[in-house]
């Protein structure tokens, strides 16, 4: 990997953050490369775009759409910021069952993404993102939690569209009750 595309670990943590000084590593005159790294970036970008509103609307299709088979999703660094204890979650079929079976009919979310950075690096990439999370509990939208949460996520692709294959979901903070919304 060139310099300009280095990732590098946050202090004591296995997290990596893309943290390379400019966005595109495509040669400016390359029109035709400039053109396929913008594709793949929001193709890439898009795939938490997926992960994010197929939560939020609970549509199956889409939320499992960003995901490879083997998936695995680590929320376990965000919950321990609240004393929560989640499993990790592997395998496409596992995540999307877990998650919209928790929220579905019990917690309204809404999922915004900021920040993203990105590096290609072949048929695999790494993006990282904040979002911002919302969770009301429908029965009492007063009991909520609201999160800001670093996402460190690696995708592969997948014919024209990229996926994840893991993902990893910090806390900076949070408000609200996040135990009375994730058990």
């Amino acid at each position: 990997m060139s310099k300009d595309r280095k990732i590098r670990p946050r202090r004591g943590e296995s997290i990596m953050y893309v943290t390379a000084p400019q966005a595109l590593t495509a040669p400016a005159q390359d029109t035709a490369a400039v053109v396929a790294e913008l594709r793949d970036r929001a193709e890439i970008l898009d795939a938490l775009y997926r992960f994010g509103l197929g939560q939020d609307l609970k549509d199956r299709e889409l939320f499992a759409s960003a995901f490879s088979e083997d998936a695995e999703l680590d929320f376990r660094p965000a919950a321990a910021k609240w004393g929560g204890e989640p499993p990790l979650m592997t395998g496409r079929d596992f995540i999307v069952d877990t998650i919209l079976a928790m929220f579905t009919g019990r917690i309204d979310t809404t999922h915004q993404v900021t920040n993203p950075r990105i590096v290609v690096d072949g048929d695999t990439a790494r993006l990282t993102a904040l979002v911002e999370a919302q969770h009301l509990l429908i029965a009492d939208p007063a009991v909520h939690a609201l999160l800001k949460n670093p996402y460190d996520v690696e995708l592969v692709r997948d014919g024209d569209r990229w996926v994840v294959r893991r993902m990893r979901i910090d806390n900076t903070w949070f408000t609200g009750e996040p135990k009375a919304v994730f058990g």
